[in-house]
């Protein structure tokens, strides 16, 4: 009886990772590791999620998918299964910066934008502070450049920060002048929509509330893990189907 339980479960899961997709202009890419057995050894497997923002305004849970790893053989197979089932019009694209996916995009969306997660620069700018005292003024300073009102005076401002950090952080500094830019993409979208779009952060969440129904498990195999993460993203898909709009997309 659970067999067939959980196969009618599959069956209609499937159905719903399958279904037709529509005009999706922002799209949001990232990925959580969950513990599956296979071929009887616990091994890491990528649970690779794609989120949006559709035409209309809503959000939307566009695709799962478990692999292996974050190669870009896998990214680019998930990437591909969206356009087959009618992914288009993307003008947008958030992400981190993981080498597997950034290739996988740039060949499944040659010339579309990508907005490297504010969030995670952040964060990535504080391995290269040597004094603990000196962080806090640092990320005082990123998040300064990041909440500029265009990209001209984002580009001012991390003009002058490098050539602060030039002598007491040079590798900051060097790191900076090179990565920060991959932040400034947002600021060609409409202001109201660059707090929402700057970082992965929505999709963070969303991972989150996976990690909290998958923390105390140990996947059988992999087929079990797409099973639980399928129910939980269609869940989340369904509210905010139903739910006000996210952004407001016509002008």
């Amino acid at each position: 009886m659970i067999s067939r339980c959980a196969q009618k479960l599959d069956e209609g899961l499937e159905a719903w990772r399958n279904r037709p997709l529509e005009e999706t202009p922002y799209v949001l890419l990232d990925a959580r590791y969950e513990r599956v057995r296979e071929a009887g050894q616990v091994v890491d497997c990528a649970v690779l999620v794609a989120v949006g923002v559709t035409a209309s305004g809503h959000r939307r849970v566009l695709g799962v998918s478990v692999a292996l790893s974050e190669a870009e053989v896998h990214w680019r197979a998930f990437l591909d299964s969206l356009i087959q089932r009618g992914l288009r019009g993307v003008k947008f694209i958030a992400s981190d910066d993981h080498a597997g996916l950034k290739a996988a995009r740039k060949a499944m969306f040659a010339g579309v934008p990508w907005q490297r997660c504010q969030f995670h620069l952040q964060h990535n700018a504080q391995g290269y502070v040597s004094k603990l005292d000196q962080r806090v003024p640092v990320a005082r300073t990123i998040r300064s450049i990041f909440n500029a009102p265009d990209a001209n005076e984002a580009t001012r401002l991390l003009g002058l920060a490098v050539e602060g950090w030039r002598s007491a952080h040079p590798k900051l500094a060097a790191w900076a002048e090179t990565n920060l830019v991959e932040g400034f993409t947002v600021f060609g979208l409409p202001p109201e929509h660059r707090v929402r779009m700057r970082t992965t952060n929505g999709l963070e969440r969303l991972n989150k509330e996976i990690k909290r129904r998958t923390r105390v498990a140990l996947f059988p195999n992999s087929a079990s893990c797409l099973r639980l993460v399928s129910a939980i993203l269609a869940e989340q898909d369904e509210e905010w189907m139903s739910a006000k709009i996210y952004l407001t997309m016509k002008p």
